[in-house]
């Protein structure tokens, strides 16, 4: 299964930068990481058979345990990629929340976009190797 990150905002260079590609490299699961503008832009296409995750300080807080075999049930059930979304500043709209599969938190503060995605790349690396 494809793990697909999808972000508002341009990474750039800087520790941020690094610590994602860090995590990155250690997953053993096909990955890429779309980067969108902070305003308009499109949202690749997804593949048949896709799931959506929205990160979003609303969402839902889970263990790693539970994201892990959340995304393993995903894979083994025939999902074919997973799509994980980092809105903008001002978050999501109502239609791209009523879209999404599962909408989660890394807790209930808001953390910096760039953070944010600092922290999903680690948590992936940790669901695909628990």
């Amino acid at each position: 299964m494809l793990l697909h990150i999808i972000a508002r905002g341009r990474i750039g260079r800087g520790p941020e930068a690094e610590l994602v590609d860090r995590y990155l490299k250690r997953i053993t699961w096909a990955h890429k990481i779309s980067e969108l503008p902070d305003t308009g832009g499109r949202y690749p296409a997804p593949v048949d058979q896709s799931r959506t995750i929205l990160l979003d300080e609303g969402g839902d807080q889970m263990s790693s345990l539970e994201f892990a075999r959340l995304l393993e049930k995903w894979r083994d059930s025939g999902v074919r990629e997973t799509r994980f979304c980092l809105g903008a500043a001002d978050g999501f709209t109502p239609a791209e929340r009523e879209g999404a599969d599962k909408i989660i938190a890394f807790g209930r503060a808001t953390w910096p976009h760039l953070m944010a995605r600092a922290l999903l790349a680690e948590q992936l690396y940790r669901a695909t190797a628990i």
